[in-house]
This record gives structure tokens, C-alpha cells and sequence, in this order.
């Protein structure tokens, strides 16, 4: 079998380093118990594992040791657990990007028909792409943000988010703070201890190289956000109410513990290698996919004047991106096409409602990689 050139990185980066997947072998063979659930050795490994994972995340986040990491099955998961448990009143005021993933607009969709939020993007320049501060804090000395809701970097054009700025605009109103790091956690290098981020989500099987399965949120231990799941933690049984006490509060019900143990074979390896080599690596490979991108006419690339992560989103003159998309894949090479969960960011980049090509890079592409893309380009172009 001819082996498949993966350009589909920002919906799950695949491979995986090779100590995920032992460690994913191993795990019901050697440990495969439940946590909380036992008092016997194999628990206690079980439990020691979990805590040296979140021990693990804090580190890589930067974050002093009084926050807490919450594991969930997905960043879809952990942003309706953190936007839906929130103290809503009528009439606030919602800042997002306009980049935002369908797991943040679908909630606020729901949310505002039953409080009547206002919802605002922040100001980003269209024609070059880049967020405008200036813009940004007149927007908010004209309606003052409540809440504040921005994805680190966008899975549609790369754009990467100046949190660290924008949340120094926002902070002087006591705004409540989110991100969304699905696409950033172990690839930029972030300081969470140092910026007020209330709620920063991360995504296992993204940017962080682990597996299916677990995701989560980072937040103080004294955090005031509603559970929206309730039943059992494994403590405190008898109580008729989930435990207030931050993790067990939002993880109620059997953890998957196998994906946890993935995730801490990838957080080793991201130590090992280090968040500025995965991050050099993959930008090498980012400037030479345009470059390719950029020898043919026939493509129209959508490229932000500001920092981005490995994402390209590009349109094929002639051709539906679906048409791309099925030609690529013909000729074992995937990417993903249409509007990416992220309609909104397709509608800012008028390409709505056809969406785009995207091709997405990670640590494992090679230049061998990029040949094959432009082979492909090649052929395209000459049946064009």
C-alpha cells in the first residue's frame, strides 16, 4: 500500500510519536483499571498516572500550581462545560473572533435565544488579515465585554490570536476570559501564568500529538462555573450533589484513562523534543507547502500578514474545493475541504459558502511531502 501524504494536521495530527502508541498498546495489558474506583495497587497507578498527566500540562502551560486541569472526552466537550456553566444574565456582552469553531458560535447560538447576549467580533483588518488592537480597545470602551471568547489560532487561515494583548485590553473590565488553544497547546509556546486567562481549552489529539479521546480545560481551583454533567466521581457517594472541590466537580463518570496515558506519552515527548523544535519544524515546512502553492496560477491562496501556525486555506480557480479535495484524495493525498466547522471565518474571508482547500502541516510532514503536492499540482494544472 503507496503511503497517504497527510495534509489534514489541524483536525487531528497523524502520526503520532511512537511512545503514544506503545503506550496506548500497553495500557489495559499492564493497568487497564478505573480511576477513582479502587484502593488496590493497580488504582493507585492508575491514579498516580492521571495526576502526573495534568501535573505534566500545567508545566508545558506554564501555570502556577494552584490551577487545575480538567479532563474531558473532547474540546467540544470542555467549551460547553466552560460557556454553558457560566452565570449568565440578560443583555451581556460577548467579544469572539471571527474565526471562532462551530463548538463556540453552536453554544452561543443556543445561549442568546434565551438571554438575549449581544454578541460582537473583534476587529480584524479583512484585507490583511491581522487583528487591529487599536480598533479593538475603542470596541470595548463603546460596550463593555463581559465575556470574551477567542480561539488562539484559526483552523481555517492560521491566524494566530494576540491574546496576550488582547486580554490586557480587556481585563480592566473584569471580563470573564476564554480560549480556545485546540490548535496552539504544544506547539506555541504559551505562558499561562503570565496573561488572566480564565478558561484555556486544550485538545489532546491536535497540537499536542496524543490520541482520541481526551481534551480538556485549565482553570483555577476555586472556579465558579456550573456542572453540566452530573453522577458519580468516585468520592464522596453519599452526597446527593457532584463534589464542588475542581477537577471532580466537571469529571463525573469513567475517565478514559487509555487516551489520558496516550496524552502523557505525548506531553514526554513534546518535553524531549521541545515546543520550539516542533514549532521551527513545522513552520519549515508551512513556507515550503506556500512556496509550492505559489508556483501555480491556478491556485489562490488566503494568506494572513500577521503570525500563523501550519494551516493554508487556499481556492482552485475552476474548481469546487470539494472537486480538489477528491482529485487530492484520489492520489493518496488528504486535506480538507468546505468551511472547516467554522463558518463565520468564511464569511470574514468571502469564501462562504464554498469554503476552501485546506492543507494543514505537523512535526512528522517532510519535504517529501511537498513533492508529492506539487506532482499532484502539476497534473491538475495541466487537465486544468
Amino acid at each position: 500500500m503507496s503511503r497517504m501524504v497527510y495534509f489534514d494536521n489541524a483536525a487531528t495530527t497523524m502520526p503520532k510519536p511512537e511512545e503514544v502508541y506503545v503506550m496506548m498498546d500497553t495500557f489495559y495489558r499492564e493497568k487497564g483499571v478505573s480511576l477513582g474506583r479502587g484502593q488496590y495497587k493497580r488504582a493507585a497507578e492508575v491514579a498516580a498516572l492521571v495526576d502526573d498527566t495534568r501535573n505534566r500540562m500545567l508545566k508545558l502551560m506554564c501555570c502556577p500550581t494552584q490551577k487545575r486541569v480538567v479532563f474531558t472526552a473532547s474540546a467540544t466537550e470542555a467549551l460547553n462545560i466552560v460557556i454553558r456553566g457560566l452565570d449568565w444574565q440578560d443583555g451581556q456582552t460577548i467579544y469572539i473572533t471571527p474565526f471562532e469553531h462551530n463548538a463556540v458560535l453552536r453554544v452561543l447560538h443556543y445561549l442568546r435565544s434565551i438571554y438575549n447576549l449581544r454578541i460582537i467580533q473583534l476587529n480584524v483588518d479583512r484585507n490583511n488579515l491581522c487583528y487591529d488592537l487599536e480598533a479593538i480597545e475603542y470596541q470595548f470602551q463603546d460596550a463593555r465585554p463581559d465575556v470574551l471568547i477567542m480561539n488562539h489560532a484559526s483552523n481555517v487561515c492560521g491566524l494566530v490570536t494576540p491574546i496576550k494583548e488582547i486580554i490586557s485590553l480587556a481585563k480592566q473590565y473584569k471580563t470573564t476570559i476564554i480560549v480556545d488553544m485546540a490548535q496552539t497547546a504544544g506547539l506555541i509556546d504559551t505562558d499561562l501564568g503570565g496573561i488572566s486567562v480564565d478558561y484555556a481549552v486544550f485538545a489532546g489529539h491536535k497540537t499536542l500529538y496524543g490520541p482520541f479521546g481526551v481534551a480538556g480545560f485549565i482553570t483555577d481551583s476555586n472556579s465558579p462555573l456550573r456542572p453540566l454533567l452530573l453522577g458519580g466521581t468516585g468520592i464522596d457517594s453519599s452526597n446527593p450533589n457532584v463534589p464542588s472541590t475542581v477537577p471532580e466537580r466537571f469529571e463525573v463518570g469513567s475517565l478514559n484513562v487509555q487516551s489520558i496515558a496516550g496524552l502523557n506519552a505525548a506531553l514526554q515527548w513534546i518535553e524531549k523534543t521541545s515546543i520550539q523544535a516542533i514549532y521551527e519544524k513545522e513552520q519549515a515546512i508551512y513556507k515550503q507547502v506556500i512556496k509550492c502553492l505559489q508556483e501555480f496560477d491556478i491556485v489562490d491562496l488566503i494568506l494572513p500578514r500577521a503570525d500563523c501556525i501550519g494551516v493554508i486555506s487556499c481556492v482552485f480557480k475552476g474548481y469546487s474545493s470539494n472537486n480538489i479535495g477528491q482529485i487530492l484524495s484520489d492520489i493518496d493525498i488528504a486535506v480538507r475541504t468546505g468551511l472547516h466547522c467554522a463558518p463565520d471565518a468564511h464569511r470574514f474571508i468571502r469564501t462562504f459558502p464554498g469554503g476552501t482547500v485546506r492543507l494543514s502541516v505537523s512535526y512528522f510532514n517532510t519535504e517529501a511531502d511537498v513533492d508529492a503536492l506539487r506532482e499532484a499540482l502539476e497534473y491538475i494544472r495541466i487537465n486544468s
